[in-house]
């Protein structure tokens, strides 16, 4: 398990407080690191979406058709981050868009720090967005602020309908859900979308949930509109962040 993030932290190493403390050290010093990256995307006009979702759920699939319906509209470029291998990297390199691999070892999911080293070798001037794909893990990439505009998590329907409530701190933390392989609904019957729906709506919070399936074009629809509405929401904003960081760099 990982060493940075608590989950291998026990009810009984943490009783002395020490261990809490040094986490709350490392969340901290993570924060600061991850506004230095929201700094570099306003700064380029990057809108940077974090994609997490348990292992298999389509991440990279659903990268991979978003890149062929949008790459002649908008510059995009993807970091990839898994405990081995640069698979996915290769996979979106081979549409023709940056891609940078984030090996984390025994790492359970992303940080700023490895995020900000990644940017250094991607071309932010150029680009519109930015997709972080998380490590599969519905757990520890919840905690940790990497800079991002938004956080999208997947769920597929391959899954329970009830990881919304079993894993609420993830969900929580969405702008949006991703019903992912909503192509296999017909020949699933444990999953119920209604289901789903309804434990995400539990939580508290608003967020919208939509269907997609990553092979199927026409159903990449909703996901699309949502990326388009929410480019053009934050454009403006992006605009006014980046005349405030001029005047601030010329005073």
């Amino acid at each position: 398990m990982c060493q940075t993030c608590g989950c291998a932290v026990t009810p009984e190493s943490s009783q002395s407080g020490v261990v809490i403390e040094v986490l709350q050290d490392l969340l901290s010093a993570n924060n600061q690191v991850a506004a230095h990256n929201r700094e570099h995307f306003d700064e380029y006009g990057v809108l940077a979406i974090n994609l997490m979702s348990s292992p298999g759920a389509g991440k990279t699939a659903l990268l991979e058709a978003t890149i062929v319906a949008l790459r002649d509209r908008y510059r995009i470029a993807v970091i990839e981050g898994d405990l081995e291998t640069d698979n996915d990297a290769a996979r979106i390199r081979a549409h023709g868009v940056p891609a940078i691999q984030i090996t984390t070892g025994t790492a359970c999911h992303l940080d700023a720090g490895l995020v900000h080293r990644a940017l250094h070798e991607l071309p932010l001037a150029g680009l519109d967005l930015l997709f972080i794909e998380n490590v599969g893990n519905l757990v520890c990439p919840a905690s940790f602020d990497l800079g991002q505009h938004r956080n999208v998590t997947l769920l597929s329907v391959t899954e329970g309908d009830d990881k919304p409530a079993k894993y609420p701190v993830i969900f929580r933390a969405s702008d949006l859900v991703v019903l992912s392989k909503a192509d296999l609904l017909d020949v699933l019957e444990d999953f119920d979308p209604a289901r789903a729906a309804e434990a995400l709506r539990a939580l508290g919070r608003d967020t919208p949930m939509i269907h997609t399936a990553a092979r199927r074009t026409p159903a990449l629809g909703p996901w699309l509109d949502w990326l388009e509405r929410e480019l053009c929401g934050w454009r403006p904003a992006a605009r006014g962040m980046r005349s405030m960081i001029a005047s601030a760099a010329g005073a």
